[in-house]
């Protein structure tokens, strides 16, 4: 587990692929259901993140998209609309149109919300967001005494930056009750990696122009977390980042560095608040 500073009050953390039961191709600690590992490791490998987190884990479908759910006190999810009301294109609403066969192959887990961005103000209520190149977000949210209100998880891949996932989260934050957000941006494939067609380059960075990048060949990329980390300065949010390449490091899942693979996690929890849990104010940017 890589740990992940939010404060007194919450949980959070994103996992590796070190430990768990899921054979190869997946070993170990493979989290995504519906990639072609068995079901019963994944739920194995489920069930002990969430003894780690000491609460229940909502585990969601990726769509690409920056649609919102939230998660009730019982686990229900309910699917909340971006302002304006309409659907994000590739959300649960809009179908799975534009996706390709790999990535409709994670629908294939019928009992987790097919979004992007998943909230609660539920303490003892985990929330995921699975990656294995894309970018997972964790976020908390809290009031103007410091007390954390309320989490979010986010998975961005590259349309998830262009449709703006991360900064829908902190707005669902807001939403909650939130004055002020914190955020720690999980492991990605970096901007050196990650290659893309020019074509490709142009379309992503005409939304997003921050996701420019070159790799070490001087071939056009694309850099999503620093792309993820600039929305979510510029929606206010004091943010961290764990500056790891899922591609250069062995012990992260990377659906570039060899199909299949597993997905690793982040993995975000509101606890109950103890007069010791509560902290003064937010945890300064790093």
């Amino acid at each position: 587990m890589l740990a992940a500073d939010l404060g007194p009050g919450v949980r959070a953390f994103f996992t590796t692929r070190r430990g768990g039961v899921s054979r190869p191709p997946y070993a170990g600690a493979n989290l995504g259901a519906g990639v072609g590992d068995d079901p019963a490791a994944v739920a194995a490998n489920r069930a002990a993140v969430a003894r780690v987190a000491g609460a229940p884990v909502t585990w969601p479908r990726p769509v690409h998209a920056a649609d919102v759910a939230l998660v009730l006190p019982d686990g229900e999810a309910r699917l909340v609309h971006p302002a304006g009301g309409s659907p994000s294109p590739g959300s649960a609403a809009a179908g799975t149109a534009g996706l390709h066969d790999g990535e409709r192959d994670l629908w294939l887990d019928p009992a987790a919300p097919p979004v992007d961005v998943l909230v609660t103000s539920s303490p003892g209520r985990g929330l995921a967001a699975l990656a294995a190149d894309c970018v997972p977000v964790l976020l908390a949210g809290y009031d103007a005494a410091g007390h954390a209100v309320a989490v979010a998880a986010a998975h961005a891949g590259r349309r998830g930056v262009v449709a703006g996932a991360a900064p829908a989260a902190a707005r669902a934050l807001e939403a909650a009750g939130a004055v002020r957000v914190g955020a720690v941006v999980g492991p990605a494939v970096c901007g050196a990696c990650y290659e893309v067609p020019a074509e490709l380059q142009e379309e992503v960075c005409a939304v997003e122009p921050g996701a420019r990048a070159t790799t070490r060949a001087g071939t056009p990329a694309l850099d999503l977390p620093g792309a993820v980390v600039r929305q979510l300065v510029s929606a206010g949010v004091e943010v961290s980042r764990l500056a790891l390449c899922t591609l250069e490091t062995p012990w992260l899942f990377s659906h570039r560095g060899g199909a299949p693979t597993g997905r690793f996690a982040g993995v975000v929890a509101l606890r109950h608040a103890t007069p010791w849990d509560i902290p003064q104010r937010p945890p300064a940017a790093r």
